[in-house]
């Protein structure tokens, strides 16, 4: 299965489980648009942030999200590489592997 298939089944669960627990969805939809408002780092920044999080607990669905996200706001292979390699740093082994999948992830939906 490809990442962007993987990424619509992700979306569609999600929309599903949205509408059984639609306050706990808003709740966190809220939550995510305060963090990401623009203050002393941008959006972007923030989702370098979070791409770097859900490499380093292993969220393949995350990563699918943060990297869909930095796409659309424009980031390169370079920048996402970088991100990357801070990921292997601080996670080792597991983090290398994470981070190849997420590379991975940014070269299918940038194409």
């Amino acid at each position: 299965m490809s990442w962007k298939a993987k990424l619509n089944d992700t979306k569609s669960q999600l929309k599903s489980l949205n509408g059984v627990i639609p306050d706990t969805s808003a709740a966190f939809g809220a939550l995510g648009k305060t963090v990401k408002a623009e203050g002393a780092l941008t959006f972007k920044e923030k989702e370098y942030v979070a791409l770097g999080i859900a490499v380093a607990t292993r969220c393949e669905p995350c990563i699918l999200f943060h990297v869909e996200a930095l796409v659309r706001l424009g980031a390169t292979r370079e920048e996402i590489g970088e991100v990357l390699a801070t990921c292997v740093q601080m996670g080792g082994g597991p983090g290398l592997m994470y981070a190849g999948k997420a590379l991975d992830v940014f070269d299918e939906l940038a194409a």
